[in-house]
């Protein structure tokens, strides 16, 4: 079991005040109509190619934390990743773009998670009526770096801008040198650019889920126990519900589960542990996170703040205030958690009628058998 200090577990919550932009993370950043873009990288360095880029928790966790901030009208640029690209729509109203071309589009609106298909160009604008926000999630702890469309990474020259082979930005406005051209990364051939695979819009649309889309319900063992009940939604994966009944609408491997959590105003999940590294993003209301075995440190939260949980270590999460708390969940690993609630949470839920089924889901205690070992 892992146990923090107050100044250990004060230090793993990046505030909304504590994210740094950076204005010069990409090619494309002195393109007109992009230049006004904002990079975050949270947790891990996501995908940025700028030495400027500020990490806010660079500790490997199997996955990237990051944001993109932009004015209205502003772009970024097609682009194609490596490893899972997960948008999460925090404020405003985003269209996505993919294909060779960027012909196929999508709107998203605060709420809407969109993952997007590695090796696929891909590209977003801000056409909401103000500044928008988007939270991402990206698969593994070396993303790669992207590779930008061609016509792209042609204009960038013109500004003096160009990607080096190991995915560092040059930029000869302020004094490095032309690289040559065994030294960056040439534009994709329009053969290769043509062999990219389709993504038809019926496919992209099994990969969202919207706001409306979320299916939240009772999601641990003490669901019933009194200031309980926090219901879970999944988006991808095999996440940490205890709920049979939940099924996630996007199943294929990115190296992470996503689940929203929603926890209502003086409500509270019960101290458990899990065995992976847990990140929360607290997109609405308050939250407060107990921690360790003694319940000896706690952490509160607000909206738009960013936490990270050691694997290992005892919490419980609450609803501070008088609205209810909302978190997108990040759980690394592609296989099912398994959450392990306190002994007496177990003996308050068998009290009332519930326990674990051997799969590890809620079921009617009455009806689970009671094995016991000879011997």
């Amino acid at each position: 079991m892992t146990t923090l200090s107050q100044h250990e577990a004060e230090a793993r919550r990046v505030k909304r005040s504590d994210y740094v932009s950076c204005t010069v993370a990409f090619i494309d950043c002195k393109k007109p109509g992009s230049h006004l873009k904002e990079n975050y990288s949270i947790i891990g360095p996501g995908v940025t190619s700028s030495s400027e880029q500020v990490i806010n928790l660079p500790e490997a966790h199997g996955f990237n934390i990051g944001a993109a901030a932009m004015p209205n009208g502003i772009t970024n640029n097609l682009h194609i990743h490596f490893t899972a690209e997960v948008f999460i729509v925090q404020k405003g109203e985003w269209t996505f773009r993919w294909g060779s071309n960027g012909e196929n589009e999508f709107v998203g609106r605060e709420g809407d998670i969109l993952s997007v298909p590695t090796w696929i160009f891909r590209g977003f604008t801000n056409t909401g009526p103000d500044d928008g926000w988007l939270f991402t999630v990206l698969g593994g702890d070396n993303t790669g770096g992207v590779i930008f469309h061609p016509d792209i990474i042609r204009e960038a020259a013109d500004y003096g801008l160009y990607i080096s082979s190991d995915n560092t930005l040059i930029d000869t406005s302020r004094g490095d040198p032309v690289p040559g051209p065994d030294a960056c990364i040439p534009p994709m051939p329009e053969a290769e650019v043509a062999e990219l695979r389709d993504v038809s819009h019926e496919e992209m649309r099994r990969r969202i889920v919207t706001e409306a889309d979320r299916d939240f319900r009772p999601a641990f063992i003490d669901r019933d126990l009194p200031g309980c009940g926090a219901e879970l939604a999944p988006v991808i994966g095999h996440g940490m519900t205890q709920n049979r009944e939940h099924a996630a609408p996007i199943t294929n491997p990115h190296g992470f589960s996503v689940e929203w959590l929603r926890i209502a105003p003086g409500h509270r999940v019960s101290a458990f542990t899990l065995a992976e590294k847990m990140v929360l993003i607290l997109r609405k209301g308050r939250m407060r996170l107990t921690l360790n075995d003694g319940a000896d440190v706690t952490v509160d939260l607000d909206a738009w703040d960013t936490y990270s949980i050691p694997a290992g270590v005892v919490r419980s999460i609450a609803a501070l205030g008088d609205e209810a708390a909302e978190a997108l969940v990040v759980v690394s690993g592609d296989h099912r958690k398994r959450p392990v609630f306190a002994a007496e949470v177990l003996a308050e839920a068998q009290a009332g009628g519930l326990g674990l089924d051997a799969g590890g889901f809620v079921a009617k205690a009455a009806l689970l058998p009671q094995y016991r070992r000879a011997g």
